[in-house]
């Protein structure tokens, strides 16, 4: 899921790629997508961008001379768990592209595409920042260390410290992967109460006498949680790239290389009370969940080509091989017969018989009605056959000359029995 950092990474994007382009006519919505369209359309415009905390804004603006004259336009976007913007051609539209802006010149035209694979993002026509959120851990860090410490008393902070991190009313930008790499390197236990581990730095003080150049040093050496807050998102911008995204291969591979907990091989991986993954390493602390088995990712001896850390391997169709010969279930032994019968397999054609009781001393095959049920059908078929071999020999011996009279009379003697028959 995109974080605060993938938030910035975006809109600098937006900036960068569309810094000389010129947009003209109707924003386009993708029928498939259930947010609100965007009632804007102008003969020339630019698109700007910003970002705070895991919220980007883009800006519409006319330009002078464009018609009908209006007013900037603001679009707020969540990423939700796949969002994020692209620039391609006009004529080479991505799949999921579900909302999309024309540009007139230079030529030739491109789209730039909010493309959201999942369809859990969201944008808002004339919106503004969430109310309901905190300053930007990026972009607002005084403000968003003093909300934390003068807010110790909230019921937020009540909760394990690993679930406090994802309230973005307090850490506005921090998601799952981040607060992983926070605790990790901070030692902390993700199940430790979070104003236990908070109260502590209301008091933290750097020495006076210290100039601004070693008090920085020492915070950089030493950081404390909110610190991290702000650094560990800044060391993700500072790789490039876009961020977190498994998907996109050419730009997680840095990414990837920075992880040192999350989806890390060797960590162990608890379920929170919002059922979301914490990875961490070593005692999971007072408030884990009761009952939650730690569970912890191993090495596999035989890697999967093209799986990354992050990506599912259960997603990935097994390979076909030789067939396997299947175990007997439950339905099998229940249609067996009594293992102690050699041979005696209970037939699948036709209605079945009355239920035979089991017991508890092995049937021979003398005794066992299936036995006795084919002996008898059996045996009919053998009468049956008989009798009718025996109909055909009485017939035949009607037709045929006595033995007594000579070969010259054998036609005579045939037309005489036919005639007394």
């Amino acid at each position: 899921m995109p974080e605060g950092p993938e938030l910035h990474l975006a809109s600098c994007y937006v900036n960068t790629m569309c810094k000389d382009l010129v947009f003209a006519g109707p924003v386009e919505k993708s029928e498939v997508s259930r947010n609100p369209e965007v009632p804007f359309e102008s003969s020339a415009y630019t698109i700007t961008a910003t970002s705070r905390g895991k919220e980007v804004r883009l800006t519409l603006s006319p330009l002078p001379e464009a018609h009908p004259p209006q007013a900037p336009l603001d679009l707020v976007f969540r990423f939700g768990m796949s969002g994020y913007f692209q620039l391609v051609p006009a004529d080479s539209l991505p799949k999921h592209a579900h909302l999309r802006f024309y540009t007139i010149s230079p030529a030739p035209s491109r789209a730039l595409c909010f493309v959201d694979i999942r369809r859990f993002g969201h944008w808002e026509v004339q919106g503004t920042w969430q109310p309901g959120r905190g300053p930007c851990v990026l972009l607002e860090y005084e403000k968003f260390r003093e909300n934390v410490l003068q807010n110790l008393a909230d019921k937020t902070f009540d909760k394990p410290v690993c679930e406090a991190l994802l309230d973005q009313k307090f850490f506005n930008g921090i998601g799952n992967y981040l607060r992983a790499e926070i605790l990790h390197r901070l030692k902390i236990p993700p199940f430790e109460k979070a104003r236990t581990v908070l109260e502590a730095l209301k008091h933290r003080k750097l020495n006076p006498e210290l100039s601004l150049s070693k008090k920085i040093k020492a915070k950089l050496e030493n950081p404390d949680l909110l610190e991290l807050c702000h650094l560990v998102p800044m060391e993700v911008i500072q790789l490039g790239g876009k961020g977190y995204g498994p998907d996109r291969e050419d730009d997680f591979s840095a990414f990837r290389a920075w992880l040192r907990c999350y989806s890390v091989s060797g960590m162990k991986r608890l379920r929170d009370s919002r059922g979301r993954t914490i990875w961490f390493q070593g005692d999971p602390g007072p408030l884990a969940p009761k009952g939650g088995k730690s569970r912890k990712k191993h090495v596999k001896k035989k890697s999967i080509p093209g799986v990354t850390d992050l990506e599912d391997p259960m997603s990935i169709p097994k390979k076909k091989g030789p067939t396997r010969a299947r175990k007997p279930g439950k339905k099998s032994q229940k249609r067996s017969l009594d293992p102690g019968a050699k041979g005696n397999v209970e037939s699948t054609r036709g209605p079945r018989s009355q239920p035979r009781l089991k017991s508890s001393a092995p049937t021979s095959p003398e005794n066992d009605p299936g036995v006795l049920e084919g002996k008898q059908q059996l045996v009919t078929r053998v009468r049956t056959a008989g009798r009718a071999r025996k109909g055909k020999a009485n017939s035949k011996a009607r037709l045929s000359p006595p033995s007594s009279l000579p070969p010259s009379s054998h036609k005579g003697a045939g037309a005489l029995g036919l005639s007394l028959l």
